[in-house]
């Protein structure tokens, strides 16, 4: 048995990374908090449409943060903006998506096309025991329905906006298939 050439193992490889999805939700840590973002309408909000945006709020261990116990902010900022005032600062409330319970969210409506970042901050309200946070989450808003404003022109690169975790799939996917073309290889090896 022939061992398998470069560019069969390039073509493999290139074809696994090709077949990932892409990471629905964006986990980030901050202190003892770890807040997973969620965006509907399925992470592609349009300008001038209602969004809604959801953050699921966990502490080291696993137990939920709902927003009782929770003095959270949620601010809108233009990613190109130089100044530091939000574009909106929506009010949160108590959502309970999927399985989570009264974790914190708001409805958004992004006034033009352009990327956005949104940015939480909170801190231990009550009797809660978590340390003070800060999470973000960088979204890029398109044409709507009910926006006047063109889209702008495609970016040369738009692969660096992808997940950290998109690319942890990736070279998780890279490292199996590498190893499982190293044991045909090495199997083809052993049959000579």
């Amino acid at each position: 048995m022939r061992p398998p050439s470069l560019s069969l193992v390039a073509g493999l490889l290139i074809a696994i990374l090709a077949g990932l999805p892409a990471q629905a939700h964006k986990t980030e840590v901050s202190g003892d908090v770890a807040g997973t973002w969620h965006l509907e309408p399925n992470h592609s909000p349009k300008a001038g449409e209602p969004a809604q945006v959801w953050v699921a709020l966990t502490q080291q261990g696993g137990q939920v943060i709902p927003l009782e116990q929770c003095d959270c902010t949620l601010a809108v900022y233009a990613a190109n903006q130089s100044g530091a005032v939000p574009v909106m600062q929506p009010t949160l409330e108590a959502m309970s998506p999927e399985r989570f319970q009264n974790i914190p969210g708001a409805e958004i409506t992004f006034p033009k096309v352009g990327e956005y970042r949104l940015v939480l901050t909170g801190r231990p309200q009550a009797d809660a025991t978590f340390a003070p946070f800060e999470l973000s989450y960088t979204t890029v808003v398109a044409t709507g329905s009910r926006s006047s404003t063109p889209a702008p022109a495609p970016e040369a690169a738009p692969e660096a906006r992808r997940s950290p975790m998109w690319i942890v799939g990736g070279v998780g996917g890279a490292v199996v298939a590498i190893a499982a073309l190293a044991a045909v290889f090495n199997e083809g090896k052993s049959l000579r």
